[in-house]
This record gives structure tokens, C-alpha cells and sequence, in this order.
């Protein structure tokens, strides 16, 4: 597409079509970086039954997917981890709001001076 605009140009403004070629030449090839994403593998045979659980971008250890970082805990122990974090930040939550202070108290109590004014509001001790 850009190869095409740029010929067009080129001709609109009388070039000989090197400056186009030149340019869909360096638009195609990304200045020389090549695609984004490396060369795209056309395949050419069936592929196999999980090809899509393998992450394989060209290096010579291609990785699985999902990974299994601890394969030695179980399902059910996992389970009762991540129900144990969630139950302690449901306490801690809980926590929080019995022992919320600014909604039993919303305002500053005020201090005053001379012991909190106790000889003038009539304390006789």
C-alpha cells in the first residue's frame, strides 16, 4: 500500500519511479529491522495436537505455556493456600471495621489548657 502511494506520487510529481522504489523499498523492510514480531512460518504439514499449549519464538528451547512452576503441590493444597491468604485479609478486613475509631468518634476531641479547664468548668477536687 505504501509502495503504491509513494510510485503515485512520484509520478504525480514527474519523478522516474527511483525515489518510489526507493521508498517502498525502505517502507517494506522497516528500515532494516524486519517485522515486528520476527519471520512469520507459514506451516506447510499438520500441526501438532497441543501446538498451541508451546510458546515458540524461534529460540532452541521452546517453553510450554502454562507454566508449572511447583508441579509438586496439588490441586486441593493450592485450594486451601489461596483460601487461607483470602480468609486472613477477610479477618484483617473485619479487623478494620470493628475497631474503626473516626465512626465512634467523628470529630477531635478538644484540649484545653490549664488541665483541660477542669477548676473552671467546676471540678471542686
Amino acid at each position: 500500500m505504501a509502495g503504491r502511494l509513494t510510485a503515485m506520487g512520484s509520478r504525480i510529481m514527474g519523478g522516474h519511479g527511483a525515489a518510489a522504489r526507493a521508498a517502498a523499498s525502505a517502507l517494506r523492510n522497516r528500515a532494516g529491522m524486519g517485522l515486528p514480531a520476527g519471520r512469520h512460518i507459514v506451516p506447510d504439514k499438520p500441526l501438532p495436537v497441543n501446538d498451541e499449549l508451546v510458546w515458540d519464538n524461534g529460540t532452541p528451547f521452546p517453553e510450554p505455556c502454562v507454566d508449572r512452576l511447583a508441579p509438586h503441590i496439588g490441586k486441593y493444597e493450592a485450594l486451601a493456600w489461596l483460601c487461607g491468604g483470602l480468609s486472613f485479609f477477610a479477618a484483617l478486613g473485619l479487623a478494620a471495621v470493628v475497631n474503626d475509631k473516626a465512626s465512634k468518634m467523628p470529630y477531635t476531641p478538644k484540649v484545653y489548657p490549664f488541665d483541660n479547664l477542669r477548676a473552671e468548668l467546676g471540678d471542686r477536687s
